[in-house]
């Protein structure tokens, strides 16, 4: 076991440093080593030894009940030893549909001991998608909520799989989960897990015609995530609110690696019951000490109705896409809380962000975190700029970065020539140090003076308006050029009329230069978004452009 305690030891000094240094992130930076094993089961090596006689709350998820740290472990061990003996093995691909419940986590830590690939999927996943995802990640089994299993019994979609486990209920040709509480065999580890050895495959967002398939190994998301506990604010006895579904990356960020890294108690909801009401009663009740959600749901707690001030929370987060001044000043006005902005992809951990402490606008990128290197280049080459593609320096081997995508043709084009990996945003250095994102970089389009149009930059003008809930921004084609148009979703009291266009095209010329103007508006009820709540702007791009329900601005007369 000599292997299996020097990584807890220099996992715990690693996690206890950040933890001493939660403050400043300078000293923070400069004093932390990424932990190095060659052997590491997270799930064994570092959770089971935190649960050790440990009676403090792990889990909870609302509405369903709560397990301790010693709970979990034992059940786990338990769910572990039934999985073998469903054959589940070492290295087989598991496809994942689940919502958030109890036996999710039990399901993960016990995938994790057993060293299978967890392939996690939206349980609204279209049978079409779960087909090609099954195909492309190799998957062996399926486990799934029993909401969507008469779904996939249909048309053949899983008939090649070996095991097929039903969570939460009973259907023919399928294994209930709840035969794994009467398993009485046991979990002896197979051995030692090596570092490198792949847990997750996780698709990216979708945002994109085709996501990409990433491979995370049994480090670089569990110890690569001791970052994301650092901008968190994690530390032990926390209570950790955090919104996302499992098929999201963001769920091992802030509802598994992050918070009990930590050694915080990590709270969930299912989707279902995740409304914006019932997300204010767990809020208001006072036993949250830190809360993560995208900024859709930051925006509709704020049409929901926040309270003027929010008892216990010290910490509000967001990720997931940009943050907008607009939110983080609502909030702070109704609710006497800053919610802070983080950065980070599928791919890799987070990099970057706007720690507790961290003199950084809220809306910013922030710094980077401990253990990364972020530099700023010309596109498409390796010299450094003020501003241009942000890519992540590898020459000190970051943990946290993925193993690589599985499909060798998505590796081709992620790095640059000189080895820096592209995140594909845009970044500009400002001056005190910290990131500022001008968003990806296939989204940034020429205008037709030949000046470069980030819509980011006009999304975070225009959303500071009162009229606007929310907006995208995208080019649509005017003769030969390129021309920004805002998809507005207006805010209660305002309507979709000339007058409101005109007001929005009188306040951006205040605010933007001639050259980078929106010069056409249409008001929309919402936005197509991804299943983490991304706005879609490919799918923005395709709406129908009509003459009838577009307002066009008046340029002045030296750009007309």
């Amino acid at each position: 076991m000599s292997g299996q305690d020097d990584a807890y030891r220099e996992f715990r000094a690693a996690r206890d440093l950040l933890l001493h240094h939660a403050d400043d992130q300078d000293a923070a930076r400069a004093a932390f080593k990424w932990p190095r094993p060659r052997w590491f089961n997270w799930a064994i090596d570092w959770f089971d030894r935190i649960a050790e006689g440990n009676d403090r709350v792990a889990l909870r998820i609302v509405g369903q009940g709560e397990l301790t740290f010693q709970e979990l472990s034992r059940r786990s061990d338990r769910v572990a030893g039934w999985l073998l003996s469903q054959g589940v093995r070492r290295g087989e691909v598991v496809m994942l549909l689940m919502d958030n419940r109890i036996e999710l986590w039990e399901l993960m830590l016990a995938l994790i001991k057993i060293r299978a690939v967890v392939a996690p999927a939206f349980i609204t996943i279209s049978p079409e998608e779960l087909r090609t995802r099954i195909g492309r990640a190799g998957a062996r089994h399926v486990i799934a909520d029993h909401r969507i299993v008469p779904g996939l019994a249909v048309d053949g979609l899983v008939d090649g799989l070996q095991a097929k486990i039903i969570v939460g209920g009973e259907h023919e040709g399928w294994t209930g989960f709840a035969n794994s509480e009467g398993h009485e065999g046991g979990y002896v580890p197979e051995g030692p897990t090596e570092a490198d050895e792949p847990l997750f495959y996780y698709f990216t967002s979708g945002s994109t015609a085709r996501p990409k398939l990433v491979v995370h190994t049994h480090v670089s998301y569990a110890i690569g995530h001791l970052a994301s506990m650092y901008w968190n604010g994690l530390k032990p006895g926390d209570v950790h609110l955090n919104v996302s579904a499992p098929a999201w990356a963001k769920y091992p960020w802030s509802s598994l690696f992050g918070p009990w890294n930590a050694e915080a108690t990590v709270v969930s909801m299912d989707s279902a019951d995740a409304t914006p009401q019932r997300l204010l009663e767990v809020l208001r009740s006072g036993t949250v000490t830190s809360f993560c959600a995208p900024p859709s749901i930051w925006r509709a707690l704020i049409r929901t109705g926040l309270p003027d001030g929010l008892p216990g929370l010290r910490h509000a987060v967001s990720v997931g896409e940009p943050l907008m001044g607009d939110v983080v000043e609502q909030v702070r006005k109704l609710a006497g809380v800053t919610v802070r902005n983080g950065f980070g992809q599928s791919e890799v951990t987070a990099m970057a962000g706007v720690t507790a402490s961290s003199p950084a606008a809220p809306v910013s990128m922030g710094y980077p975190l401990p253990g990364y290197e972020l530099v700023v280049v010309k596109p498409g080459t390796d010299e450094p700029a003020q501003e241009g593609e942000l890519c992540l320096d590898l020459s000190n081997g970051p943990v946290g970065m993925m193993r690589g995508y599985l499909d060798p043709e998505d590796n081709a084009t992620s790095h640059t020539p000189g080895g820096l990996y592209r995140t594909g945003d845009l970044a500009r250095w400002d001056s005190d140090g910290s990131l500022v994102c001008l968003g990806r970089r296939k989204d940034v389009f020429e205008g037709p003076d030949g000046v470069p149009i980030a819509p980011l930059e006009l999304e975070h003008v225009l959303v500071l308006h009162p009229a606007v809930a929310e907006l995208s921004v995208v080019p649509v084609s005017e003769g030969t050029a390129l021309l920004p148009k805002a998809y507005v979703v207006l805010s209660a009291g305002w309507n979709a009329s000339r007058a409101t266009a005109e007001v929005l095209f009188a306040y951006q010329r205040e605010q933007l230069p001639a050259l980078k103007l929106v010069r056409f508006v249409e008001f929309v009820d919402g936005l197509p978004r991804t299943e983490s709540g991304k706005v879609q702007r490919e799918a923005v791009r395709l709406l129908r452009r009509s003459r009838n329900v577009e307002y066009t601005a008046e340029l002045p007369t030296a750009q007309a």
